[in-house]
């Protein structure tokens, strides 16, 4: 009898505007922690939550690509145009339904927890996959207290990983002063 080894694929999803090494060594964690073949960045056209980017997508997804050059099991990807949305519920169900994978993990910082219940399907995606969630500095203790947390607790797996001392915001930030 042949040993069946499933496949589990790791799914970040944001604009990555723009990436940067906390995307990268919470990618890296991921991969060893939760043993997955690949993990995928999905880089949306713009977040719902957000007004706007601040650089473009083609700009986005260049330099993600660019960051993850030479990271075999890291792949950059756009799903907007596929699927026709930029949605979680519907990258996820693009996995399974098109790529016929059934392990994802998901993967967020501990700041999205106080508005993933905003998110489109949001019970709906903590029921399709495992919810991973990273340690973000300033929002660990209020994410616990989180409406999903509190209703999917046994769905979530939280990682402690050392705070990442940097973030898209904070690059955005120095580029506007460097302009």
């Amino acid at each position: 009898m042949s040993s069946f080894q499933k496949k589990y694929v790791g799914l970040l999803g944001g604009s990555f505007d723009p990436s940067h090494k906390g995307h990268l060594g919470i990618s890296k964690i991921a991969i060893k922690k939760l043993k997955l073949k690949k993990i995928y960045w999905v880089i949306t056209k713009k977040n719902p939550f957000k007004n706007r980017t601040f650089y473009s997508l083609d700009e986005r997804i260049k330099y993600a690509k660019k960051f993850t050059k030479g990271q075999k099991k890291i792949k950059t990807i756009h799903l907007d145009n596929i699927i026709k949305s930029s949605r979680v519920i519907d990258v996820i169900n693009y996995f399974i339904k098109q790529k016929k994978i059934k392990n994802i993990f998901f993967i967020i910082g501990s700041d999205n927890l106080m508005l993933f219940h905003k998110w489109k399907s949001w019970k709906k995606i903590v029921k399709l996959v495992k919810l991973v969630v990273f340690s973000r500095k300033g929002y660990d203790r209020k994410g616990m207290k989180s409406i999903v947390v509190k209703n999917f607790k046994n769905r979530i797996i939280f990682i402690r990983n050392k705070p990442i001392a940097i973030s898209s915001t904070q690059l955005k930030n120095q580029a506007q002063l460097n302009i």
